[in-house]
């Protein structure tokens, strides 16, 4: 990839607002992030796991831990008085939200339960790589705001949590 090969492509990210991109074509790796005005709130890490079955066909996913961010965990701005201690827990990334380990398996975690600091509230599937979405937060779940295997974008709501106190 050449020089002006390079300044079409940023220039291409900057007129469709494209915040960050990766490629990799031989042993030419190119990663591109362009700087945000707003500042991260909270980062936890997120970690791939093996694949759901339904998917074991496909072909196996380079890890890309180091360039998966997790959920920004934030206070809920908006609401009633009772829902002034929630957290927002916010995806990560584009992907699809998965409830459980694997189809057929039991939730991680479901309304009413209560969830310690670093515990797996879900999978992100982006790219055949599943990602393991964590609690920043401990407290009792109230609210799940997606549905099993629909698609998410990044920064969505995905859950919310009422604070221990």
């Amino acid at each position: 990839m050449n020089q002006k090969e390079i300044k079409e492509l940023i220039d291409y990210l900057i007129e469709k607002d494209i915040a960050e991109f990766e490629m990799e074509r031989g042993d030419v790796k190119l990663r591109i992030k362009r700087a945000s005005d707003v500042p991260p709130v909270s980062f936890v890490h997120a970690a791939p796991i093996a694949m759901h079955p339904a998917q074991a066909h496909a072909p196996a996913a380079h890890t890309a831990a180091h360039g998966a961010h997790a959920p920004s965990i934030q206070a809920a701005s908006a609401g009633t008085e009772e829902d002034q201690d929630l957290f927002i827990v916010k995806s990560p990334i584009v992907g699809t939200f998965y409830e459980a380990p694997s189809p057929g398996s039991p939730p991680f975690i479901s309304i009413g339960d209560q969830v310690q600091v670093g515990q797996v509230l879900c999978i992100i599937e982006a790219m055949k790589l599943m990602n393991e979405i964590e609690s920043d937060a401990a407290g009792e779940i109230v609210k799940r705001l997606v549905s099993n295997g629909q698609p998410v974008e990044y920064g969505q709501a995905l859950f919310a949590i009422r604070q221990l106190s």
